[in-house]
């Protein structure tokens, strides 16, 4: 990439802005969509895929994550990130098919967003948003940004000197509790095994990267589990199963 298009200044727009910027759209947009009128609700759903995603790419074409250079992905360490994504959804999995009870009330996603002969591009733009917009928006906020920011707020340093998946219990503990609690209350425990699971993945490979890449195959696993199950469970009264709700 051509030197005049990187990030040079230490001031706060431009080192916070790529990692923080991303993430407010979505949750700005999501905040929004609360208070529109229903015939909205098709274009916020995606552009609160879209407009993320594209700040992700146009900081990405400035060079404004240098983290992402270098990635360690040899055939052998992608097949172990692989593996450990898939095990991260069946943390999340099991415990809603084999426990009822934890399974909570909401009918989540909804496929008729923008019609019922549209449920194919609602499902393509959420899978898009799931697996590959928020993986990129939650590594890079709160395991590049956050992690590293935890360790020097007090002083003068830049958060980008520290190495990334350099273990302090400070940032360890600040991270697994955003992590869980920035989610609703059903997915707290399964989100606590997921942040552990992958917390200690990240100190092993010491690259976001391989991070982004579990993210992305939890979600994509989680994604394709919930189409491909949809009424092949059944409840104690025979009644079919959907696992919408993930989603």
């Amino acid at each position: 990439m051509p030197k005049d298009r990187r990030v040079a200044s230490t001031g706060w727009v431009s080192s916070w802005g790529p990692y923080w910027f991303p993430m407010l759209a979505f949750l700005a947009l999501l905040s929004i969509s609360r208070y529109l009128p229903e015939a909205a609700a098709p274009w916020l759903f995606l552009l609160r895929v879209a407009v993320p995603g594209c700040l992700l790419l146009w900081y990405a074409w400035r060079g404004c994550y240098p983290e992402l250079r270098g990635a360690p992905f040899t055939p052998g360490g992608v097949t172990l990130d692989v593996c450990v994504g898939l095990l991260g959804a069946a943390l999340w999995i099991a415990p809603f098919v084999l426990a009822p009870s934890l399974r909570p009330e909401n009918s989540g996603f909804d496929r008729g967003v923008f019609g019922v002969s549209s449920q194919w591009f609602a499902l393509l733009i959420r899978g898009a948003g799931f697996a590959v917009v928020t993986p990129f928006i939650e590594e890079l906020f709160v395991r590049s940004w956050m992690l590293r920011y935890v360790d020097v707020f007090e002083g003068s340093r830049d958060f980008r000197s520290v190495p990334i998946g350099r273990f302090t219990w400070r940032s360890f503990l600040v991270v697994t509790v955003y992590f869980v609690f920035s989610h609703v209350q059903w997915e707290w425990g399964v989100m606590l095994a997921w942040t552990l699971l992958t917390m200690s993945w990240l100190y092993h490979r010491r690259h976001i990267a391989p991070l982004i890449l579990v993210h992305a195959v939890t979600n994509a696993a989680i994604f394709f589990f919930v189409l491909l199950s949809d009424g092949r469970f059944v409840s104690a009264d025979g009644q079919p199963l959907a696992f919408w709700f993930f989603l």
